[in-house]
């Protein structure tokens, strides 16, 4: 059985004290779950926060990363660094990345190399545009992100990943696709994987969906066999949304 991995993207939320007050609550109500709770604060919280979530059995993830350790890129940050810190998480191609700092599959595919050489778990974004759907062309766009940001790994690799299929008409809009259209595309996004590395690491990969994600809809899609979390954004910004969400996926 695949763990559920609820994982929780500030974008740019929170400062330090809010962060602290957040977890200080959050910690109180996550006492005990099956469900694996991820928080992913903005880059200057993410020192404050590992130091609150110690003794926890909360994950802590960044929101990005540069695929080098080290060099001249102004206002970049590394993998050593977020190991440094305590990440174990690392969010790639979030398509707000893709669409305001012009990521590419390219680019995405050397961060998720470079997370993985240094002992990160990358939480990989793909998804398709209202455009792209209404174009019925949803499996070909999330095909081409999946294999181009997984070109170069091994079975092995893809199998500790994790996959968050984010339709970017969903996020932020209120709108959540179906638990059945979810599914669907989830289950694609797992039978791409095993053409290409194989039914063990299809298996074991994680995948999560992501778009407007909230306490009330979050039974429905995580009783889908393919969907093993959910990548959460303005949900993840209140406590007992973010709880309620953990609850009712069980």
């Amino acid at each position: 059985m695949r763990q559920l991995i609820i994982a929780g993207n500030w974008k740019m939320h929170k400062n330090i004290h809010e962060a602290l007050e957040f977890l200080q609550e959050l910690r109180g109500k996550l006492d005990s779950t099956p469900v694996e709770a991820v928080v992913c604060p903005p880059f200057t919280a993410l020192a404050p926060v590992a130091e609150a979530l110690k003794g926890s059995n909360i994950a802590l993830g960044a929101q990005n990363m540069h695929w080098e350790k080290q060099g001249a890129y102004t206002g970049e940050v590394s993998p050593l660094m977020l190991r440094e810190i305590g990440c174990k998480y690392v969010i790639l191609g979030h398509s707000e990345r893709r669409q305001y700092f012009g990521e590419t599959d390219e680019s995405v595919n050397k961060k998720v190399k470079a997370a993985l050489e240094h002992g990160l778990v990358p939480i990989i974004c793909v998804g398709e545009t209202l455009d792209q759907r209404e174009a019925g062309i949803t499996e070909q766009v999330v095909a081409t992100q999946t294999t181009g940001a997984l070109e170069g790994l091994t079975p092995g690799q893809v199998a500790g990943l994790v996959i968050a299929y984010e339709p970017v008409w969903a996020i932020g809009t209120g709108k959540t696709a179906s638990e059945k259209d979810a599914q669907q595309v989830n289950r694609y996004i797992r039978k791409v994987i095993a053409d290409q590395y194989g039914a063990a690491a299809a298996e074991a990969v994680r995948i999560q969906y992501g778009g407007s994600v909230k306490p009330g809809n979050a039974r429905a899609l995580m009783s889908q066999p393919d969907i093993d979390g959910a990548l959460v954004g303005g949900a993840s910004l209140q406590v007992d949304d973010f709880v309620g969400i953990i609850e009712n996926s069980l």
